[in-house]
């Protein structure tokens, strides 16, 4: 088994702007919005993909105009693709073969890597007698066959059935150990059980970087907020309040944000926190210091004996949803639906500021 240092700087113009730098034997996980660039990331160190700008290098070794074969990267993708008329075992062996491995090794080592993610006995059985989560043990194994330098994963289980997932995790997460991968995908359990580190596309930026215990419970951009199920606003730090683009949001400052005037920051706030009032003047919260949002209702969900109302907060140009947990009684005290206009509101000490990690 081989790991090897990864540096990326990749650009692919109008989809793709991104540095980005594994340590050999690290796994990090790539997440981020449909749209973000993910694919096109691996793509580019795949060979798959022709930056615009930018290079690949493994420790040291720029990959430049190399093809995808000879680059010493194995992607692997949602879709198995195994070969349909050769075995699980063949299907292993095929890489090994063409890197010149005599038949009698690499189908020794075919069957090594097949019992290693737990799959020795479905050796002499054809892709077509394989479910879906065999299917992708098999295609780890061959991807692992060539003893790549860099393992890139296109979210790998994203069309497995859910009951499969977790022992295919599992087995993931035995045979990345000490390997460096690239890991796409939308599941943040993925990122918590198999990635050493975390990092946020958005619009083909990184938009935060770190590991994945901080970027859940500080998240500093929209769509780790919404995995971590936290509201989120963003703006200018005041010294007193984070300057948005629904109005001044109250809250504590973290004590390492370090926080200036002018710097860009984070608002967050659980929706347990928040509380729904009529749009009406007459209808404003009272009491202790209190964040109102004007919001109109998009959709409502069920949760156990709670319910999350989403809104699309009024005054920003792209649609910022927030999320509020009430009781049902209070649905229907209100008579929510979408469509309708409320406030949102939030005790300034519910809130959380923390700086921003880009702009």
């Amino acid at each position: 088994m081989t790991a090897a240092h990864l540096r990326i700087e990749a650009r692919v113009p109008g989809r793709l702007d991104a540095a980005l730098e594994l340590a050999a034997g690290e796994t990090v996980a790539v997440l981020g919005p449909n749209g973000a660039g993910k694919s096109t990331l691996l793509s580019v160190v795949a060979g798959l993909q022709r930056a615009g700008g930018g290079r690949v290098t493994l420790d040291g070794r720029e990959l430049g105009d190399l093809p995808p074969h000879r680059r010493g990267v194995a992607l692997l993708a949602q879709d198995p693709l195994l070969f349909p008329h050769l075995t699980a075992a063949d299907n292993v062996a095929f890489g090994p073969r063409s890197q010149g491995v005599r038949r009698k090794d690499a189908h020794d080592r075919a069957l090594g890597l097949l019992a290693q993610v737990g799959v020795a006995d479905l050796a002499k059985r054809r892709p077509h007698q394989l479910s879906g989560g065999q299917a992708q043990r098999v295609a780890i194994a061959r991807a692992l066959a060539i003893d790549p330098d860099v393992l890139l994963l296109d979210e790998p289980m994203a069309a497995l059935d859910v009951d499969v997932t977790p022992a295919l995790r599992q087995t993931l997460r035995t045979v990345l150990a000490d390997r460096t991968t690239l890991l796409v995908t939308h599941d943040v359990l993925d990122a918590l059980l198999l990635a050493d580190r975390v990092v946020v596309l958005e619009g083909g930026r990184i938009v935060e970087s770190g590991a994945t215990a901080d970027i859940l419970s500080r998240p500093r951009s929209a769509f780790a907020a919404r995995l971590a199920g936290l509201d989120l606003l963003t703006g200018t730090w005041d010294g007193e309040a984070v300057q948005t683009a629904v109005g001044p949001i109250h809250g504590t400052p973290d004590p390492a944000a370090e926080l200036t005037v002018g710097v860009w920051a984070t608002a967050l706030f659980r929706p347990a926190a928040v509380s729904i009032y009529a749009a009406g003047p007459d209808d404003a919260p009272h009491g202790s210091p209190r964040n109102r949002i004007a919001v109109t209702v998009t959709d409502l969900e069920p949760l156990g004996d709670r319910v999350l109302v989403r809104g699309e907060a009024d005054g920003t140009t792209r649609g910022t949803l927030l999320t509020a947990e009430v009781t049902p009684a209070a649905v229907a005290d209100l008579g929510l639906v979408p469509g309708l206009e409320v406030t949102f509101s939030a005790k300034a000490t519910e809130v959380a500021v923390y700086g921003s990690f880009k702009r």
